[in-house]
């Protein structure tokens, strides 16, 4: 009885063939939960589709990954002097944000990232001096640009590429190389035809691996059913039901992620009327579970427990059943599933 991941693999792997054939040269990117599907997985499937290079978050990763991935391994995570240091093989490359870490890095492949609009990390325009004398002593693999996903001031991502680019080419910058994060296919195209001797390659994660919504489901088996009539008490807060109906007793709980949810950025006046609409069910024990029955996402009875969720089903909905599941609507990148099925 398990919170369950099935990947319809068909649907999925027609999606990778999708992408990689609008970015050529892509990157695809494994991080963090391997976006749910864990790193062992997402290193096989970018070994099938013949990816010479994988990117990860952190040094740790690439220790973990590097023995079931062969190719290249870059950590996106910059490198800063000081840390603790992790064995890694020669092909594994640093990303690095400062002059003071490519001077750190002698000898070692480095990707050097530039400042962009994000404003999170990067050289800037006033190191390319003191970079200039640096780069001589690493094994430069090239230079990234990480771009925001929103432009709410109308600016062209396009343009802010080629400016670095100008700005690179004018300090003498090796341009071979350019990894991206966060444009079009045909924004990529534009950029290649702009600038025929570099390569571009994009970085890309979520769009590559949870691009088709419909290839995935998580679902979660009924270990229990218990009828409730209104007002009895249950669970570990001895609340009263609200109504007549059942509490149901689903795999899956906080050690899967159930419950989780990043904060999220809100536009406009709907999704912030909606936002203020669960925090003030929240504050009355009213938390909306990611559990669909019968059609409808069900109430959690209670806050979820480590292993399982207790919800509750009134009774006007059809009776639960144990044994069967109930499809979960989970964030990937925060969920651990028990067990991935295959369809």
């Amino acid at each position: 009885m398990a919170l369950t991941l099935y990947v319809d693999s068909t649907r999925w792997r027609a999606h990778h063939k999708h992408i990689l054939e609008q970015f050529p040269g892509i990157v695809p990117v494994c991080k963090g939960n391997g976006y749910g599907f864990g790193h062992e997985r997402i290193a096989e499937e970018a070994t099938r589709f013949g990816s010479d290079m994988l990117a990860v978050g952190t040094t740790y990763e690439a220790a973990r990954i590097k023995d079931w991935f062969s190719g290249d391994l870059l950590v996106l995570t910059p490198f800063r002097r000081g840390e603790e240091p992790v064995p890694l093989p020669d092909r594994v490359i640093r990303s690095v944000s400062s002059v003071d870490g490519v001077r750190a890095l002698v000898g070692a492949r480095v990707m050097i990232e530039v400042m962009s609009s994000m404003k999170r990390h990067g050289v800037t325009r006033n190191d390319l001096q003191a970079l200039g004398s640096a780069i001589d002593d690493v094994r430069l693999e090239g230079f990234a640009i990480h771009l925001p996903l929103d432009r709410t001031d109308g600016t062209d991502a396009v343009e802010e590429v080629i400016a670095w680019m100008d700005t690179l080419r004018g300090a003498r910058m090796p341009l071979h190389t350019m990894y991206v994060s966060h444009l079009k296919a045909e924004e990529l195209a534009r950029l290649s035809q702009q600038f025929p001797q570099t390569n571009f390659r994009a970085r890309i994660g979520t769009r590559l691996w949870l691009g088709d919504h419909d290839a995935t489901q998580y679902r979660g088996t009924v270990l229990d059913v218990t009828r409730v009539a209104k007002g009895e008490r249950f669970g570990y807060r001895q609340q009263k039901a609200a109504s007549d109906g059942w509490l149901v007793v689903a795999a899956g709980g906080t050690s899967h992620g159930v419950g989780l949810e990043a904060p999220k950025a809100l536009h406009g006046v709907m999704p912030r009327a909606k936002g203020v609409a669960r925090a003030g069910l929240a504050t009355v024990n009213r938390n909306l579970s990611p559990f669909v029955h019968d059609g409808k996402q069900r109430w959690f009875a209670e806050p979820p427990h480590m292993q399982v969720s207790i919800l509750f089903v009134p009774g006007d909905a059809a009776e639960p059943r144990v044994g069967e599941e109930m499809v979960a609507h989970l964030r990937h990148t925060t969920t651990q599933y028990d067990r991935l099925v295959e369809h």
